[in-house]
C-alpha cells in the first residue's frame, strides 16, 4: 500500500481469518469510505464485494479497488488490470486521480455474490482438494492445480453416475450433467498465463453463462480443454458440451451432495444452487 501514501487518505486493515474481509468491508459501508480497496487474491476479492454488498446494491456505496496479490486474480485482469500489483497499484492511483470507475454486473449463488465464476462437480472438488494441500503447506503454483485436476478427474471424481439436473426459467428440466460452470465473465480462469475459456462470449454486461458437461470421459474431456485454449480461442462445441449464454437465472439441482466453489473458494456441497445475474451491481475503479 506504500504505492498510495501521500496520494489517498487511506486507513490499513489487515484480515485476521476467513470472512474477515468481508466484516472490515461492511465496515467501511457503515462508516462511509468512498473506495475499498481489496489488496489480494480472489477469494479476499469476493470477501470484500460481498461484505460491500451485505444489504444489496446501491449507488451510494463505496467504490471497489483491486489490487492483485493472489495466484490467479482471474477478477482483476478480467478487468483489465495488470497482473502486477505495483503496476495495478499505479493504474489505480491515476484513476482515483481523475475519477475513472465502471459500474459491472455481478453473479449471485444462493446468498453469495461471484465476481467471476461459480461451479458445481468437477471444478469444485478440485478447488477444494487444492485448499486442503496449501492447508499442508503446499504453495498455490499453476502446477499445483493442474497436478491436482488430473489426480481428482483421474483418481477420485464419479465419472459414471452423473449427478446434476439443470432448470431455467421456461424451459423443460435437462439431465445428466457431471459438472456445470457459471461465468459472468470470461476467462473462466487462467492455467499461469494461459487463459482457459469455456464461455467466451460471458461479459460483466451481460447475464450468466453456463458451460456443462454431459460426459467425462478422457477423450471428450481432452477435445473440450484443448477447445478452450488461446490457440483455438472458440466456444467449445459437442454432443457432450452445453453451453447457454446471457442467462437471467439458472437452477443446477444435485440428487446427492456435490462440491460448490464460488470464485475459487470452496463452500462445502450443495444439493441445489440457484444462480442470477445482478446487472450494475458495483462501481470498480478502472
Amino acid at each position: 500500500m506504500r504505492a498510495f501514501a501521500g496520494e489517498v487518505r487511506l486507513e490499513l486493515a489487515e484480515t485476521q481469518r476467513r470472512g474477515h474481509a468481508t466484516e472490515l468491508a461492511t465496515q467501511a459501508v457503515g462508516e462511509g469510505y468512498d473506495v475499498v480497496i481489496a489488496l489480494g487474491g480472489d477469494g479476499t476479492v469476493n470477501e470484500v464485494v460481498n461484505g460491500l454488498l451485505a444489504d444489496g446494491p446501491s449507488p451510494d456505496l463505496p467504490a471497489l479497488a483491486v489490487v492483485p496479490t493472489g495466484s490467479a486474480n482471474v477478477f482483476a485482469r478480467a478487468l483489465g488490470l495488470p497482473n502486477n500489483p505495483l503496476d495495478a497499484a499505479g493504474q489505480i492511483l491515476e484513476a482515483l486521480r481523475t475519477g475513472r470507475n465502471r459500474t459491472v454486473g455481478l453473479g449471485q449463488a444462493g446468498t453469495r455474490y461471484f465476481t467471476f465464476c461459480a461451479g458445481l462437480g468437477l471444478d469444485a472438488e478440485v478447488v477444494h482438494a487444492v485448499e486442503q494441500l496449501r492447508q499442508s503447506g503446499s504453495r498455490a503454483y499453476s502446477t499445483l492445480y493442474i497436478r491436482t485436476a488430473l489426480r481428482q478427474f483421474f483418481v477420485t471424481t464419479d465419472r459414471r453416475r452423473p449427478a446434476l439436473t439443470l432448470e431455467a426459467p421456461e424451459k423443460p428440466p435437462l439431465g445428466h450433467i457431471f459438472m456445470g460452470i457459471v461465468s459472468n465473465t470470461s476467462p473462466w480462469t487462467y492455467a499461469g498465463r494461459w487463459p482457459l475459456d469455456p464461455s467466451p462470449r460471458a461479459s460483466f454486461a451481460t447475464g450468466l453463462d453456463l458451460f456443462a458437461l454431459r460426459r467425462l470421459d478422457v477423450l471428450s474431456t481432452l477435445g473440450v480443454l484443448t477447445q478452450m485454449l488461446p490457440r483455438f480461442n472458440r466456444l467449445p462445441r459437442g454432443g457432450h458440451v452445453l453451453g447457454l449464454h446471457d442467462l437471467p437465472e439458472v437452477t443446477l439441482r444435485s440428487h446427492r451432495p456435490i462440491a460448490f466453489q464460488v470464485d475459487g473458494d470452496y463452500l462445502g456441497q450443495r444439493e441445489f444452487v440457484t444462480f442470477r445475474s445482478v446487472p450494475k451491481a458495483i462501481r470498480v475503479v478502472i
